[in-house]
């Protein structure tokens, strides 16, 4: 288990990486649909809120959580299956713990803030070969922490091949960073398979409120309605408040949720979901500004319940 454990940093940025849309079916509607209609530019915005049931710890105590994420930005798409984008995302985790038992004599942590950036590319070189890139950066920091010290960042690269409508793969390589830990550089597959013309397996771009993608099975009976069910790593690595029980250290929760989604297309622009699920092997650490582990705590399954939409204007 201690192995597993260790391996977690790789696990979530390669489960991180694989949330990039592959350019393949959906991505050539989309860029027959600017074709036909001249609408070259879009602006995307997605959001969503998450509740975090209460869950004990295994060392005593418990605690609860809330997730708010938005995020939105302008895309250019000039031909199909071509686009680039300007992606800034903003999410907030509060944190409400029940008593001072939680990895040190007072809690821990409280309210979490996030900011990303990233710039996607997706560029169709003929019928089958795509390239992808995403540089990104991002900031995640308690209140009252140094932001300059809660800085990571790091891209992705690869390509996508569309073997026919139905299933498409990639190869890449991405290269990612930590607070107080090395980056990361690995290999990268990335799967959309059409398994029928209303069941299908990928690893997509998620929901929006849900911090880490993962593998998804989606059954799509209708034009209007999709159902999802899925698993993936969540992680979460942030500065800590200067001035806090902490001074400047790092907080981490992690976790392996099961998911399910019932999603409600209003139109090609619109859609809103229901999510909820299942929060397993759960684990709080708390560190040093230096990255050494001080404390950690494994804590029950919990359940979640939560809304996201998207529209395109």
């Amino acid at each position: 288990m201690d192995n597993l454990l260790s391996k977690r940093p790789l696990l979530v940025f390669v489960l991180f990486l694989l949330c990039i849309p592959v350019p393949g079916e959906a991505q050539q509607m989309k860029g027959r649909r600017y074709q036909d209609t001249g609408e070259k530019w879009s602006l995307p915005l997605r959001g969503g809120f998450v509740y975090q049931f209460n869950s004990n710890l295994d060392d005593g105590g418990n605690f609860s959580s809330t997730r708010f994420f938005i995020q939105g930005g302008p895309t250019y798409s000039p031909a199909p299956r071509r686009s680039i984008s300007l992606a800034v995302g903003y999410g907030h985790d509060g944190y409400d713990f029940s008593d001072g038992k939680a990895l040190s004599p007072s809690p821990p942590w409280s309210d979490i803030h996030s900011l990303r950036f990233s710039v996607p590319v997706r560029w169709g070189l003929d019928d089958a070969w795509s390239v992808i890139a995403v540089p990104t950066i991002r900031f995640t920091a308690e209140n009252g922490a140094d932001w300059d010290e809660a800085a990571t960042g790091g891209g992705f690269a690869g390509f996508s091949y569309r073997f026919s409508d139905r299933l498409s793969l990639g190869p890449g390589i991405g290269i990612l960073d930590q607070l107080e830990e090395s980056a990361s550089v690995f290999p990268i597959l990335v799967i959309r398979w059409k398994i029928t013309d209303q069941l299908s397996l990928g690893t997509g771009g998620g929901l929006a409120a849900t911090l880490g993608p993962g593998l998804s099975l989606n059954w799509q009976p209708s034009a209007k309605w999709d159902f999802m069910l899925g698993g993936r790593y969540e992680k979460l690595r942030f500065r800590l408040d200067k001035n806090g029980p902490n001074p400047g250290g790092i907080g981490e929760d992690s976790s392996f949720p099961l998911i399910f989604g019932a999603t409600y297309k209003f139109d090609h622009k619109s859609r809103i979901s229901v999510i909820g699920g299942l929060e397993l092997g759960g684990e709080l650490r708390l560190e040093d500004e230096e990255g050494r582990l001080m404390n950690k705590d494994n804590y029950d399954p919990a359940g979640f319940l939560g809304i996201t939409f998207y529209h395109r204007f």
